[in-house]
């Protein structure tokens, strides 16, 4: 399996869980995720042979969404202290999308946000270093940089001045964190089961 493959298939999970009702085309889900059409439907249909969709619907989103944490890949990350994260983002003119433990803490006020996780373009990567070092130092902190394939921002939304990453995003991030991100990641699952539809991110 080579990386460019590894980032499609990771890609159309997550196209398929931000639109689970199954309403788009395989086309039209081969063309998101930045794939071959024929190598998209060849995927879609082993995972309809195994169960886990129905044509392009989620049909076990659970088994789903345990697949996408068995493909995903590991984002590259940078650390940093600052003294009040938060106003840092307010204030920046460069794209970011926060995940794990702030992101949950605006999606449904469970977790404690201990650090700040974000992604970034790689493009700004310089600039959003030039930033977080004038506003605090470097190394094992309070703040998060990661660094992925750009799709990870598909679908994320902006609520109260900050943006964060799509809730399937944002679900198997923090199933990859672990400890008590394990039990918000269920927390949103159920809410999703029990909706039959995505959870809405509430306004802040």
């Amino acid at each position: 399996m080579t990386r460019r493959r590894g980032i499609i298939r990771e890609r159309m999970l997550r196209v398929l869980f931000n639109n689970p009702s199954g309403t788009l085309t395989k086309y039209r889900i081969a063309k998101e995720a930045g794939g071959t059409y024929p190598w998209v439907h060849a995927l879609l249909t082993q995972l309809q042979q195994d169960g886990l969709v129905k044509g392009t619907g989620v049909k076990e989103s659970r088994e789903l969404m345990a697949l996408w944490q068995k493909w995903r890949l590991p984002p590259e990350t940078r650390d940093y202290m600052l003294r009040k994260p938060l106003s840092v983002f307010s204030r920046a003119d460069l794209d970011y999308a926060l995940t794990t433990y702030q992101a949950e803490n605006l999606v449904q006020n469970y977790l404690f946000p201990s650090r700040i996780d974000f992604y970034v373009h790689r493009s700004d990567l310089a600039g959003w270093h030039d930033l977080l070092v004038r506003e605090g130092l470097v190394g094992k902190g309070n703040t998060r940089l990661l660094l992925a394939d750009e799709h990870v921002f598909y679908n994320s939304s902006e609520r109260g001045g900050f943006r964060v990453v799509s809730i399937p995003q944002l679900i198997v991030d923090l199933l990859a964190e672990g400890g008590v991100c394990v039990e918000a990641a269920e927390m949103l699952m159920e809410k999703k089961s029990k909706r039959g539809k995505d959870v809405t991110i509430p306004e802040l």
